[in-house]
C-alpha cells in the first residue's frame, strides 16, 4: 500500500541568497489541505552578511531579529514538531514551494546543521514546474506573469513568509485540482 502524502506548502525569507553565508529569517508553512494549520517563526540570524536587496524586499531587521528571533536550533525544532504534529500516522511529508530550490537548500541546511536531519526527507516538489508540465511548457515561458493570468493571485505577493505560504497552498491546490481533471 502507497504511504498518503501530506502537501505542506513552505517559504522563506533570508538574508541573501545561499545559506553557507546568509541567514535564513523567517519561516512560513501551512497544510496545502487545512490552511488554518499554520507554523511562522522569525530566525536570530547565523550569519552577519546581508544583501541590500534581499532585505529591501522583506523589510526585516537583522538588528531586531538578533533581539527577539528564535535561536535557529530552536525555531528548526518547532518546525520539525509542528511537521510532526500535522502529520498523521504512516503519512509522508511533501515540502511544496514556488522556486522550492531556492526555498529547500535554506531548510534543508538548517536541518541538517540545527537538527541532524530534515523530517521532509528528500520530498519536494516545485509549484513552478508541475505548472510546466501541466501547460506543456518551457521554463522560459512558465514566469510569474503566466502563472498569476492561469491562476490570479488573491492580492500581491507580500514577502511574509506566512502570508506567502499560504498563497502557495492556495495555488498549488488549483494546479493539482486542474491535473487531476
Amino acid at each position: 500500500m502507497q504511504q498518503p502524502e501530506i502537501h505542506f506548502s513552505v517559504d522563506i525569507e533570508t538574508a541573501g541568497p545561499t545559506p553557507a553565508e546568509y541567514a535564513m529569517l523567517s519561516i512560513g508553512a501551512c497544510l496545502v489541505s487545512d490552511t488554518e494549520k499554520t507554523f511562522y517563526c522569525e530566525l536570530q540570524p547565523d550569519r552577519e552578511a546581508a544583501d541590500p536587496e534581499a532585505m529591501e524586499i522583506h523589510g526585516l531587521s537583522m538588528d531586531r531579529l538578533r533581539a527577539e528571533g528564535s535561536p535557529p536550533a530552536a525555531a528548526m525544532q518547532s518546525f520539525a514538531d509542528w511537521v510532526a504534529e500535522n502529520l498523521p500516522e504512516n503519512a509522508r511529508p511533501i515540502f511544496v514551494a514556488l522556486n522550492a530550490g531556492f526555498d529547500w537548500m535554506f531548510v534543508n541546511d538548517y536541518f541538517h546543521r540545527y537538527l541532524g536531519g530534515n523530517p521532509f526527507g528528500h520530498n519536494a516538489l516545485d509549484i513552478k514546474a508541475i505548472y510546466m508540465g501541466l501547460k506543456r511548457i518551457a521554463s522560459v515561458d512558465a514566469v510569474k506573469v503566466a502563472i498569476n493570468r492561469d491562476y490570479p493571485p488573491q492580492r500581491p505577493l507580500t514577502h511574509n513568509a506566512l502570508q506567502d505560504a499560504l498563497d502557495q497552498a492556495r495555488l498549488f491546490s488549483k494546479i493539482m485540482d486542474e491535473l487531476r481533471s
